[in-house]
C-alpha cells in the first residue's frame, strides 16, 4: 500500500539461470504476444483499488490517476486478482484493525464482485483455472497488515472463511508480534527480533487453514524467521530485487535464493523506487514535503482527491523521470537469475505505488512486458510462468499442506 517515496542483464542473466544457452531470436510478432495474452493466466498478487472502491470508486469507471478499472483489466486478460484487504497502521488504535479488515472484505465482495459480473469470488488454484475458462476474472483477497487479526488465532481463522487466502505478516509497521522493515530502525519502536512465539504460531494457523505467508514488509530476521517455522511454500506478494535498487522493502539474494529453495515466489513490484536505484535516489530526498501534501490531499473530497493526486504526480514525474520497462525486465531477469524460472511472478502494487513505469500503468500495458520478455529470450511457456504458473504451483502445495494439518487440533 501507500509508499510514500513515490517511488540491462538480458541474455546474459537468462543464460547463466538456466542450463541451456538462450540463442538470438527472430523478432517478435504481434501473433505470438497475443497468443500468450489469451493462453497465459495473468495472476497479480497485490492491487490496493480496494482503498478507493470502499470510498465510493466504481471499478468499472475509468481510474483517473490510477492504475486499475475494468476496462484496462479485461484489455490486458488479466486472469486473477488478489484485491488488497489493506488496513492502514492508524487503525490499530482503539482496535479498529478487524472493523477496517472487513470493510475491505465487503468492498471485495459487494462493490467489486457482486456489482459486476466479470468477476468470479476464487479462494483456490482451481478456482483460478476455472474462471479462466470463463472467461471471467478470478477475484481472491490478501491482507496487508497482520495487526488486522488483532493478536487473535480466531479472527486469522474468521478472515479464511470469508476468503482471505494470503496475509501480509505486517505493513510498514511493527505490531505485537512481528517486526517491520518499515520502522526496524526506529529506536522509539520496541522490536522483537523476528517473530514472536505467537508471530510463529500465527504462521503455522496459516498452514493449517491453507492461507499463504507473505513477507513483503517484514523485516529481514522476520522473513528468516516465517521461512523456518513455514512447512508451506511462502510468497513475497509485492517486492523486488534489492541487488537493483536498495530500497530496504527489496529482498537481498540470499533471501530469494532461500525462498525459492523452499518452493516460494516474489512477485515483482512496479513501484518506481522498488524498481530503479536511480529513481530511488532521486525520490527520497523529497520524501518529507511530498508526505505533507499527501496528506493535505487525502483531506479532499473524492472527485477533488484524484484530480490533485494526479497533479502531484505530473509535478513529481518533471523532476524525477519514472522507472521503465526496462527497469522491469532487469527485475525479472535478476530475480530468475537468483532463484530460478520457478520462483518469480507479478505483483504490481497498482494503485499502492505512487510511479509506476509509463510504459505498465495498466494492465492493458502488459503485452508490452510480454513482447520484451519474448524479445529477451524468454520462451512463450517461461512467460507463462512467471504470470501466473509459479503462483498457482505455491497454491496448490499451500493448499495440500493444510490438507495434510487439518487433522491436527486448531491452536485455541
Amino acid at each position: 500500500m501507500y509508499s510514500f517515496v513515490w517511488r540491462p542483464m538480458m541474455l546474459a542473466a537468462i543464460a547463466a539461470a538456466w542450463p541451456c544457452t538462450v540463442l538470438a531470436r527472430q523478432p517478435v510478432t504481434d501473433a505470438e504476444v497475443a497468443e500468450i495474452g489469451k493462453s497465459a493466466i495473468l495472476i497479480d498478487t497485490h492491487d490496493d483499488v480496494t482503498s478507493k472502491t470502499v470510498d465510493g470508486y466504481d471499478i468499472a469507471t475509468p481510474n483517473r490517476g490510477g492504475n486499475t478499472d475494468l476496462a484496462r483489466m479485461l484489455s490486458g486478460h488479466l486472469g486473477a486478482e488478489f484485491f488488497a484487504v489493506y488496513v492502514d497502521p492508524s487503525y490499530v488504535k482503539d482496535n479498529h484493525s478487524a472493523n477496517r479488515a472487513l470493510q475491505m472484505i465487503d468492498t471485495v465482495r459487494h462493490d467489486i464482485i457482486e456489482a459486476h459480473p466479470q468477476f468470479v469470488f476464487a479462494v483456490t488454484a482451481g478456482d483460478i483455472e476455472r474462471a479462466h475458462k470463463q472467461h471471467k476474472i478470478a477475484a481472491l483477497m490478501g491482507i496487508e497488515g497482520g495487526h488486522a487479526i488483532e493478536n487473535s488465532l480466531r479472527l486469522l481463522r474468521d478472515f479464511y472463511a470469508l476468503g482471505v487466502r494470503y496475509m501480509t505478516l505486517t505493513h510498514f509497521n511493527t505490531n505485537d508480534w512481528a517486526d517491520s522493515q518499515g520502522d526496524i530502525d526506529d529506536p522509539a519502536v520496541k522490536h522483537h527480533d523476528g517473530l514472536t512465539p505467537f508471530g510463529k504460531d500465527v504462521v503455522r494457523e496459516m498452514n493449517r487453514l491453507g492461507m499463504m505467508v507473505d513477507i513483503s514488509h517484514t523485516a529481514d530476521k522476520t522473513f528468516w524467521d516465517a521461512l523456518e517455522v513455514s512447512t508451506a511454500p511462502i510468497i513475497a506478494s509485492h517486492s523486488g530485487c534489492r541487488a537493483i535498487s536498495n530500497y530496504t522493502r527489496n529482498m537481498t539474494d540470499a533471501m530469494i535464493r532461500a525462498l525459492a529453495a523452499k518452493g516460494g515466489v516474489i512477485q515483482i513490484n512496479f513501484g518506481c523506487d522498488f524498481l530503479s536505484q536511480r529513481y530511488y535516489d532521486a525520490a527520497r530526498p523529497l520524501e518529507g514535503s511530498l508526505r505533507e501534501r499527501y496528506r493535505a490531499i487525502m483531506q479532499l473530497s473524492q472527485p477533488e482527491r484524484a484530480a490533485a493526486i494526479e497533479q502531484l504526480r505530473r509535478e513529481f514525474a518533471s523532476q524525477v523521470p519514472p522507472a521503465t520497462l526496462q527497469d522491469v525486465v532487469a527485475q525479472i531477469d535478476h530475480a530468475v537469475k537468483v532463484g530460478g524460472i520457478d520462483a518469480v511472478g507479478i505483483g504490481t502494487d497498482f494503485d499502492g505505488v505512487g510511479c509506476t513505469p509509463p510504459e505498465l500503468d495498466g494492465y492493458d500495458k502488459f503485452p508490452a512486458l510480454t513482447r520484451a520478455l519474448l524479445e529477451a529470450g524468454y520462451t512463450p511457456d517461461q512467460v507463462r510462468k512467471i504470470y501466473g504458473g509459479n503462483l498457482l504451483r505455491v497454491m496448490r502445495a499451500v493448499e495440500t499442506r493444510a490438507q495434510q494439518l487439518r487433522a491436527a487440533p486448531a491452536t485455541p
